[in-house]
């Protein structure tokens, strides 16, 4: 029974507090506690009762001061009291044990009510060898010990890192001069990689609760954490957090470069070529971006008094690099080659995909060849495939052919062929999708300049196409020969706004809105946007794990080697399809990133807009210049429709968080 004058003690903020009851009311006691202050709380708050009662006379003073006395003896006594020896005695017997037997253990000669109270102290200090309930206890087990061994480590070094990590920031946050970095010690790098983590991730970070914690104690906010990067000197303005967001490995583990190295030291052993047709002689060229440096496909064209032999080259990746080798499975993971103004990563080591693999000028190279043969009306006749070796004789820019397209004989061939395969597809419902491309450089002055390309000059949509008939050609030979492949396929879009390829600016971006989405599966289907009966991308092994795959199941039809099975493609499709999606993201937004870093230098600058479509308080509006879709408020007495040009400004722009706002012009 509790009653008036009872001394008791119960848990406040992880403290034990020792007080007085002055009332008890249905369980309900009012209580005057050793800090001077009365409370209200039930009885089954109580941590200890115990028998001593202080008078009912004594005055408030004198109650809080013996309270005081009180609490300090018995923390005095609770340092008495050793818990580790108390579990390896009872720890055996994994049963309950009251306090009354505890305390005479730990107090052998007469243990007074202090005694008792001191015991619970103690074992609410340390809760790591024994489970208590009031006044009994139970020894943890030596498995869970370890287990709350190792939670309370944790624990406690959460807590160093907050009180530690948030000094360390706070002082470099706060510093009036630049901070020039050091070497930073193990501590500091932790706590870096913990900003890090919870800038990209957010609150999808296992770090987010200790980072934000981290940030509280040393008084700066989340949307400050990059600047603070910027500070100590991790990152540069320009950092691509998406490489850290999605994953991206941007080097090669060092089992990757020497199985490498021992590749590239067997690469003359010329009879590796043996059975291959020799192509050495033909006029092969390749055509591809001033940039480039992985040349993966190339072209061939001979006239006879009847026929033109187009031959299409595509590099024989699959020669050097084997199913689940070293390399392959680095390349499965990746996915596929990623390719930005200021960084390349790419799929496959740059010693293969720039050397050993690139159809490179003057090097003799294996290849897959797909020799086709066409009438003088660039309608084809027949087509063969093959394993070849091939000597690239020229090797060209797009701009070097949009320059000699009217006068150089065998790129107006190219060019011929091409424009008639492009009339075959459209013929055959091809949706054709004619967007301009924007290209964002520095130059030397480290100034952002952009051009827009014609993805319809001469160039580019001679090599487009005839990739494209590449393509379909190794997708009829794979069917042909009834083996899987990673085969594209493409419903009907879900509308048509324009026949061929007349559409404006307008309706080109739209009838992209309305395509269907592609899927890939092990067996051929019809692929409607490209007007084909079966597609396969083969052309760019070097680049892309699934050209890969597909080259190796042409490859096995060959006879260089043993196919997939359709479960086998099917895996392949599912491991590849994350990479890419992540690929696809990490281009975009790098993209994106650079083309808002060039408006940002832009404000107030007049554009002009095709209005796409109405929203509920905004219109969403492309601009002409750079092919970028944003929202345009809607102004009062102002009505704007589908098609509609208007005359814009850029109000803000914002690379790092990805906003651009425009007002009517």
């Amino acid at each position: 029974m509790i009653e008036n004058g009872n001394v008791v003690e119960y848990i406040d903020r992880q403290r034990i507090i020792c007080a007085v009851v002055r009332s008890v009311s249905n369980k309900k006691l009012r209580l005057l506690n050793e800090n001077d202050r009365e409370v209200k709380l039930s009885a089954d708050r109580l941590s200890h009762i115990s028998d001593v009662s202080l008078g009912p006379l004594m005055s408030r003073y004198t109650l809080v001061e013996t309270l005081k006395k009180t609490s300090a003896r018995r923390n005095d006594l609770a340092t008495q009291v050793n818990i580790k020896e108390l579990w390896e005695v009872l720890n055996a017997e994994q049963k309950w044990v009251d306090l009354a037997t505890i305390t005479e253990l730990c107090f052998p000669d007469n243990p007074t009510e202090d005694h008792k109270a001191a015991v619970v102290r103690a074992f609410f200090q340390n809760r790591l060898y024994f489970k208590f309930d009031h006044n009994r206890f139970f020894p943890s087990s030596e498995k869970k010990l370890a287990q709350l061994a190792a939670q309370q480590e944790e624990a406690d070094l959460k807590t160093q890192i907050i009180k530690n990590g948030g000094a360390w920031l706070k002082s470099i946050f706060q510093a009036k001069n630049s901070f020039k970095p050091e070497p930073f010690s193990p501590e500091q790098k932790e706590y870096i990689e913990i900003l890090k983590s919870i800038y990209i991730l957010e609150k999808e970070s296992r770090q987010y609760t200790l980072g934000k914690a981290m940030l509280e104690k040393a008084g700066i906010a989340s949307a400050e954490i990059f600047q603070l990067l910027l500070k100590l000197g991790v990152w540069d303005a320009d950092k691509n957090t998406d490489i850290y967001k999605y994953n991206i490995p941007v080097s090669f583990p060092d089992k990757i470069t020497n199985y490498v190295k021992s590749l590239i030291d067997s690469r003359h052993e010329i009879h590796t070529y043996n059975g291959r047709k020799d192509f050495t002689g033909l006029p092969v060229i390749t055509i591809d971006g001033q940039a480039t440096l992985d040349f993966d496909d190339a072209l061939s064209i001979e006239e006879t008094k009847d026929y033109y032999h187009l031959g299409i080259h595509i590099a024989d990746v699959g020669h050097f690099i084997k199913k689940q080798d070293a390399i392959d499975q680095e390349a499965i993971a990746r996915g596929s080659s990623i390719y930005m103004l200021d960084q390349k990563v790419p799929m496959l080591p740059e010693c293969l995909a720039d050397d050993l693999c690139s159809l490179k000028l003057g090097e003799l190279r294996p290849a897959i060849s797909i020799m086709v043969k066409l009438n003088k009306f660039a309608e084809i006749i027949d087509f063969e495939i093959v394993p070849s070796l091939v000597r690239v004789k020229q090797q060209l820019t797009y701009y070097d052919v949009n320059m000699v397209a009217d006068h150089d004989r065998e790129i107006g061939i190219l060019y011929d062929i091409a424009k008639h395969f492009r009339e075959f597809r459209l013929d055959s419902g091809a949706v054709q999708i004619n967007l301009p491309e924007i290209n964002i450089r520095m130059n030397e002055a480290s100034e952002l300049t952009i051009s827009k390309i014609q993805r319809e000059s001469p160039g580019r949509m001679l090599v487009a196409e005839i990739m494209i008939m590449a393509n379909w050609l190794m997708a009829r030979f794979l069917a042909k020969n009834g083996v899987p492949a990673i085969f594209r396929t493409q419903p009907e879009p879900r509308e048509r706004l324009y026949k061929k390829n007349t559409g404006t600016l307008f309706q080109n971006w739209m009838q992209r809105k309305l395509l269907s989405r592609y899927t890939l599966k092990s067996e051929p289907k019809h692929h409607s946007g490209l007007g084909l009966e079966a597609y396969v991308t083969a052309t760019s092994p070097i680049r892309r794990y699934y050209d890969l795959a597909t080259q190796r199941q042409v490859r096995a039809i060959l006879g260089l080697e043993e196919p997939y099975d359709a479960e086998q493609i099917q895996q392949i499709i599912q491991l590849v399809e994350q990479p890419v999606i992540d690929v696809l993201k990490v281009q975009n937004n790098r993209r994106r990133y650079w083309l808002l870093k060039y408006l940002e230098t832009r404000i107030n600058q007049k554009e002009e807009a095709i209005v796409l479509f109405k929203k509920r308080n905004t219109y969403q509006v492309l601009i002409k210049e750079y092919v970028i879709e944003c929202e345009l408020p809607v102004s009062s007495g102002i009505e704007l429709r589908p098609k509609d040009l208007v005359q814009i400004r850029i109000q803000h722009a914002n690379a790092r968080k990805g906003l651009l706002y425009v007002y009517m012009g």
